[in-house]
């Protein structure tokens, strides 16, 4: 039996090992265009020299040869052909599976602002390779732009706080990190960013990238009249799944990326997948996951997938800790939203009969876990009489008379 895994990010690691913990006997191969295994979360860290590329690691030593698995790095499959069961590789070999876990990933997204997708030195901050390039180039330039202020274009930004350069952030949200905060938590790193020097530009877009005669950037122009000066721009406008590989074949995609069921199963009875290229909750702890119940699924282990608790951020920018849990906001007036801003830091609750559709915190961190429990298993906190602030595990956690815990 050969397993064929494609990618060397979250999901392919954990597939790849999952699928050697199962079945000691079978060939597992996994064929990445990456050379290096890295942590996407943490590209910042080696551009402000915090880590180097070992250091991005999160397999350990020798975790290929531990595993027993036959990397094929720094190829791309260029076509599958599910009916042969065959893979074609970017060197020109062919490489058959008996079955075929789908891990691409995603790629930076490039908007279609004009002299973007052209120019020279306009890199997304998505694989180490775009790491390296930003890190060169932030040495040799003056003026960097980021272009969008979600968590990969903040990455970004705090890789280079300390590097020298000009940094202007440009957002048409009229705040940072508008999908993970609210107000007033955006508004805190907001002003630390200004404090560090950032020139943030918020409520506005690019329309134009001007170069010169080298075709290399000179500024940004913006939506308001103004031009921002810039050598480098870092597009961190959002990603695209990398399912171009699949056009030729049955397997079945839809706008966003790969379908794959609860079971991580494509259309084709041995073809399965997990992570960014499915286009849906795309964070890194579900991404693990999902590696895992496809490979359980694809050796007829059934498991499937119930936690599509995806939209759970926790970041720690410019020594600021926050984290956000579902709903930022109320969808409307029948929503009962509770702030607690003291000493400790800002906490933020939004619930409707009994059920937290929503958390934020940022300072004091120590209150998440149990919020976190209170969302994803669905407690009713209805039946607790003290402030939702004050709530504890003892509140909800309880010891079966078979001495089995569960929540009530």
């Amino acid at each position: 039996m050969r397993y064929v895994v494609i990618g060397a990010s979250a999901a392919g690691i954990s597939g790849a090992k999952t699928l050697r913990e199962l079945d000691n006997d079978a060939e597992v191969v996994l064929v990445s265009k990456d050379e290096h295994v890295y942590s996407r979360c943490i590209l910042h860290h080696y551009i402000s020299n915090h880590r180097d590329v070992e250091a991005l690691n999160f397999t350990g030593k020798d975790f290929f040869e531990k595993y027993n698995i036959n990397w094929k790095k720094g190829i791309e499959i260029t076509s599958v052909n599910d009916v042969e069961q065959t893979l074609s590789l970017s060197n020109g070999e062919t490489l058959a599976y008996d079955k075929l876990m789908i891990c691409s990933g995603a790629s930076a997204f490039i908007p279609p602002v004009e002299g973007l997708r052209t120019s020279n030195n306009v890199v997304g901050l998505r694989n180490l390779e775009d790491a390296v390039v930003i890190k060169e180039q932030a040495a040799k330039v003056k003026n960097v732009v980021v272009l969008g202020a979600g968590l990969v274009g903040i990455d970004a930004l705090s890789g280079l706080l300390d590097s020298g350069v000009n940094i202007s952030l440009v957002e048409m949200s009229n705040k940072v990190l508008p999908l993970q905060l609210d107000e007033y938590t955006s508004n805190v790193y907001k002003n630390k960013f200004e404090e560090k020097g950032v020139n943030l530009k918020l409520g506005v877009s690019a329309v134009k990238l001007n170069v010169d005669e080298n075709n290399n950037p000179v500024s940004l122009s913006l939506n308001n009249g103004e031009d921002v000066p810039c050598e480098l721009v870092i597009v961190a406008t959002g990603v695209r799944s990398n399912i171009a590989f699949l056009e030729n074949s049955n397997v079945e995609c839809d706008r966003f990326g790969l379908l794959i069921d609860e079971k991580g199963k494509t259309n084709i009875d041995n073809i399965y997948g997990a992570g960014d290229v499915t286009g849906r909750n795309p964070i890194w702890p579900t991404a693990v996951k999902e590696g895992i119940i496809a490979a359980n699924n694809m050796l007829g282990k059934e498991m499937i997938m119930t936690d599509f608790f995806g939209s759970k951020n926790t970041m720690n920018f410019v020594g600021i800790a926050t984290m956000s849990l579902g709903a930022v906001e109320p969808e409307d007036e029948t929503y009962i939203v509770e702030v607690k801003n003291d000493e400790k830091g800002y906490k933020k609750i939004i619930h409707k009969d009994g059920k937290i559709y929503g958390a934020l915190i940022q300072g004091d961190l120590d209150y998440a876990g149990v919020l976190t429990q209170l969302i994803k298993e669905k407690i009713d906190v209805s039946k607790v009489t003290k402030s939702l602030f004050d709530i504890d595990y003892a509140d909800f956690f309880n010891i079966e008379k078979n001495f089995e815990f569960s929540y009530k």
